[in-house]
C-alpha cells in the first residue's frame, strides 16, 4: 500500500502539532475558564459584573460584523464552484424540506412536554395587571403588527448595502444567491470575479482569526453581565419551566437529532459535539449562535462536506432551521395559555403549530426576534393574550443559551444530512476527523484553527497496489 499526499504536509504531523499545543492555548479551555470566571464575578460582585456588558456586546458586534461578508462570499463561491446550477436548486429544495420537517418535530416536542406537565395551570395570571413597558413592550408592539407572510417580503432589501448594515442574514442570502447564479451564467467573463471572491474569502477568514482571539474576553463579559444583572436567584422564580425547556431540548437533540445522524448519516452525535466544543462553549458564553457560524462552516468542510453544500445549507439554516426556537415557541405559547386560563383544544394547538411554522421565520436576525415571533404567533391565533409574554420575559436570558445551542446543533446535523443525501459527504474522512485520527488543525491555520479549509488540501489518499 502506498500513501499519496496532496498539497499539504502529512496530517499525522499536523495532528502532532495540534496535540502538542499547551492546554492553556486551546481556545475551548480559555473560553471555559472565562465563563466560570464570569459566573463567579456576577455572583460575588454583581455591580462590577454588570459593568462588563460592553466587553461582551463589543465582541458579539465584531463577530456579527463579519457574518454578512462571510455568508455572502461563501454562498457566491459555493454556487460558482458547482458545475450544474440544477444541483444548487436541488440542494436548496432538499434543505428547505428538511428544515420544515425538523421544525415540526421540534415544535411537537415542545407541545408534548408542556401538555404532559402543564406547568402553567394554577398560575391564574391577570393579563390586565401585567407591566408591558420597556423593551418587552416594544417587542409586543412589533409582534402585534407583524404578519405571518412578512418574512417573504423582507427577503428583498431596500438597498444592496442595507442588508449588510442591518445584519439581515435572509437578505444577504438572497443577494448572494442572485450574484452567484449571475456569475455562473455569464461564463468566462465572471471567472476573474470568482477568483477574487475566493481570495477575499481567505482575507475575511484571516480577519476572523484576529477577532477570535478575543473570544474568551467576550464570553467573560457576556456571562458576568448576565449573572450580575439577573442573578442566580432569578432561576428559582420559574425554575420548573426553565428545567422543562432544557430537558426537552436535550432529549430532542440526543434522541431525535442523534437518531437522524446515526441511522442515516452513520455518525455519532457525541463525537460531533466533541469536535465542535469550541463553538458550543462560545455560544454558551455569548448566548447567541452567530459567532459560531464561521467555525461551523469551516469545520464541516474539513470533515468532508463539499464547500457548495456548506455555503448554502448552513447560512440558510441559521434563518430557517431554528429547532431551539421552535421548542421554545411551542412550549412558551402553551405555558402562557395555561397561565392565563386560556383553553386550547387539540385542533387549536395544531393550528397554532401551523402558524408558528411561518412566524418563527418572520423575525430571524432581528433583535428580540424570539419575543417578536412569540407575540406574532399569539396575535395571529387570537386566543391567547399577547401581553402574556411578560410571564416569561424575566427568564428569557436563561433560555437563550439553550435555544442557541439547539439551533446550532440542528444546523450541524442538517448540513451533514443534506450532504449525505446529495452524495457529497466523504463519510470515511468524517469518521476519522470525529474520532481524532485526523487532527482539526491544518497547515495554514492559526493556533485557533480558524481558516477556510479545503478538505482536499490535507487529504491522505490510501491506494492499494
Amino acid at each position: 500500500m502506498e500513501v499519496a499526499v496532496t498539497h499539504a504536509p502529512d496530517e499525522a504531523a499536523n495532528g502532532a502539532v495540534a496535540r502538542g499545543r499547551p492546554w492553556y492555548r486551546q481556545l475551548y479551555i480559555q473560553v471555559l475558564v472565562a465563563i466560570v470566571l464570569g459566573i463567579l464575578l456576577g455572583w460575588r460582585w454583581p455591580d462590577l459584573a454588570t459593568s462588563m456588558e460592553p466587553i461582551g456586546t463589543t465582541f458579539v458586534a465584531a463577530m456579527k460584523m463579519l457574518i454578512g461578508p462571510i455568508v455572502f462570499l461563501t454562498i457566491i463561491g459555493g454556487i460558482a464552484g458547482v458545475a450544474d446550477l440544477g444541483k444548487v436548486g436541488r440542494t436548496g429544495v432538499k434543505a428547505l424540506v428538511y428544515f420544515q420537517i425538523g421544525t415540526i418535530a421540534a415544535m411537537a416536542a415542545g407541545l408534548a412536554a408542556i401538555n404532559l406537565f402543564r406547568l402553567g395551570e394554577g398560575v391564574h395570571a391577570d393579563v390586565s395587571q401585567l407591566d408591558t413597558s420597556g423593551d418587552a413592550g416594544q417587542y409586543i408592539a412589533k409582534g402585534e403588527h407583524q404578519q405571518w407572510w412578512e418574512f417573504l417580503t423582507r427577503l428583498v432589501p431596500d438597498s444592496f448595502f442595507g442588508a449588510f448594515v442591518e445584519g439581515d442574514i435572509l437578505q444577504v442570502i438572497f443577494l448572494a444567491v442572485l450574484f452567484g447564479i449571475a456569475l455562473k451564467m455569464v461564463g468566462p467573463a465572471g471567472e476573474p470575479i470568482i477568483a477574487s471572491v475566493n481570495r477575499l474569502t481567505e482575507v475575511v477568514f484571516k480577519v476572523l482569526s484576529f477577532v477570535m482571539k478575543a473570544a474568551p474576553l467576550g464570553a467573560f463579559g457576556a456571562m458576568a453581565f448576565a449573572i450580575g444583572k439577573f442573578g442566580l436567584s432569578t432561576l428559582t422564580s420559574l425554575g420548573s419551566l426553565i428545567l422543562l425547556f432544557y430537558v426537552t431540548s436535550i432529549l430532542f437533540v440526543v434522541i431525535v437529532l442523534g437518531t437522524v445522524l446515526a441511522l442515516y448519516v452513520r455518525l455519532n452525535i457525541f463525537q460531533l459535539f466533541r469536535y465542535l466544543k469550541e463553538e458550543l462553549l462560545l455560544i454558551l458564553g455569548t448566548s447567541t449562535a452567530e459567532p459560531a457560524l464561521p467555525g461551523l462552516m469551516r469545520k464541516l468542510q474539513f470533515m468532508g462536506v463539499d464547500r457548495p453544500t456548506v455555503g448554502l445549507v448552513v447560512p440558510t439554516g441559521y434563518s430557517f432551521n431554528l429547532d431551539g426556537a421552535a421548542i421554545y415557541l411551542s412550549l412558551a405559547t402553551m405555558y402562557i395559555a395555561q397561565a392565563t386560563d386560556t383553553s386550547l383544544s387539540a385542533g387549536q394547538q395544531l393550528g397554532l403549530l401551523a402558524v408558528m411554522l411561518l412566524t418563527s421565520k418572520g423575525a430571524a436576525g432581528v433583535a428580540g426576534g424570539g419575543f417578536i415571533a412569540l407575540t406574532a404567533t399569539l396575535s395571529t391565533v387570537g386566543h391567547v393574550p399577547a401581553a402574556g409574554i411578560m410571564l416569561v420575559f424575566g427568564i428569557d436570558k436563561f433560555m437563550s443559551e439553550c435555544r442557541a445551542l439547539v439551533n446550532f446543533s440542528g444546523n450541524a446535523v442538517a448540513t451533514l444530512f443534506i450532504a449525505r443525501w446529495e452524495g457529497v459527504l466523504d463519510l470515511e474522512r468524517a469518521r476519522q476527523v470525529l474520532s481524532g485520527r485526523i487532527a482539526e488543525a491544518v497547515a495554514g491555520a492559526d493556533e485557533h484553527g480558524v481558516r477556510a479549509a479545503d478538505p482536499e488540501e490535507t487529504r491522505v489518499l490510501l491506494t492499494k497496489e
